[in-house]
């Protein structure tokens, strides 16, 4: 068999999804099973949130993730998790303003 080819690694772009009319960004604090989550929204409300079934098995979260959240139309302490940021994602939302409050509050951990 032979080798396989190496291509050069070109730079990659990076997308950041940012948050739409009526998503919101949160802090994940704590995993509660069953696909539930708590998680801290940066509008100040803390919810349990869901992870749907089409992400189960490809969005793993952890404690201290920042995760977007849409919010459920008759429950706003209920929600689902729709996207998990990586530590670049992070520092390019904190580059646009989108997180704010992260850098100055104790309790929220360091990336």
């Amino acid at each position: 068999m032979s080798k396989k080819l190496k291509l050069p690694q070109q730079p990659t772009e990076f997308r950041v999804r940012f948050p739409r009319q009526g998503e919101v960004l949160g802090l994940l604090e704590q995993r509660l099973g069953a696909s539930r989550t708590r998680v801290r929204c940066f509008d100040g409300v803390t919810r349990i949130c869901r992870i749907p079934g089409r992400l189960k098995r490809y969005l793993w979260v952890r404690e201290g993730d920042i995760v977007l959240i849409e919010p459920w139309k008759d429950s706003t302490a209920k929600g689902d998790i729709i996207f998990k940021y990586n530590p670049h994602h992070v520092a390019i939302l904190k580059e646009k303003g989108y997180i704010k409050d992260i850098d100055s509050a104790e309790e929220f951990q360091e990336f």
